[in-house]
């Protein structure tokens, strides 16, 4: 199967074998000449089922013996990534929301609290706040500046939306009984980003994401934050002025 679909301002060309991914897509169906082809294979499946493997032993669990249809989705949004540094964008680990029109990227390692704190700024300010990725969200380094996109690789609960916001701040989450936020530098920033954004296999990629991160200008941040909804509050003024 073949369609054509439109990620962070892009025509993405991809072939599979299984409906699945194109079901999942369908909200970003695009006409027109594709700027990026995939077309997967038997041996790029199998790839995702070794590194799910490799994962559970390394977390001591049991590998799941996940279906070939949804391995293939995997397989489409690695391939996805790994083109994305030539066209001045990559994909990032984290939760995206828009706020008044402004995108905002909360990352930390899984489980710290990411998505909840998301939620939190959705609950706190209703319709002006959209959530655009719960999971995997793309930046991509336009004209204007860079930008954060929704696709619908969008983690367990699929919060998810099909646009795109001007990035204002990227936040990173800790744990900490009170709730307080401050500046990082870029310097300081640098190591919580490179655990974060995906790293391509390929040199010249990867050289590419690290150029990336390098002309990264918007707002960097670091919150100390608990699940209350006074960590929303404090973290939208701290970087919203």
């Amino acid at each position: 199967m073949e369609g054509v679909y439109r990620f962070a301002d892009l025509n993405v060309a991809i072939r599979t074998r299984c409906r699945r991914l194109h079901d999942m897509c369908r909200d970003y169906r695009a006409s027109g000449l594709p700027d990026i082809v995939i077309s997967l294979t038997g041996a790029d499946v199998e790839r995702e089922r070794e590194k799910a493997a490799v994962t559970a032993r390394r977390e001591g669990r049991f590998a799941a013996e996940y279906p070939y249809d949804y391995l293939e989705t995997l397989a489409a949004y690695r391939a996805l990534a790994e083109e994305l540094p030539g066209h001045d964008g990559f994909l990032i680990h984290g939760s995206a929301v828009a706020a008044d029109g402004e995108g905002y990227v909360f990352i930390a390692p899984s489980g710290t609290g990411k998505s909840t704190h998301a939620r939190l700024w959705l609950e706190m300010l209703g319709s002006r706040a959209v959530m655009i990725n719960d999971d995997k969200p793309l930046l991509r380094f336009m004209p204007s500046g860079p930008r954060v996109y929704g696709t619908p690789w969008d983690g367990k609960e699929h919060l998810s939306a099909n646009m795109s916001a001007p990035l204002k701040a990227v936040c990173v989450l800790t744990r900490a009984k009170e709730n307080t936020i401050r500046p990082l530098s870029p310097h300081e920033a640098l190591a919580y980003l490179l655990r974060q954004i995906y790293r391509p296999a390929g040199k010249e990629a990867a050289e590419q994401t690290l150029t990336l991160i390098d002309r990264l200008d918007a707002g960097l941040y670091l919150l100390g934050c608990n699940m209350e909804p006074e960590a929303a509050r404090v973290a939208y003024e701290g970087m919203k002025g």
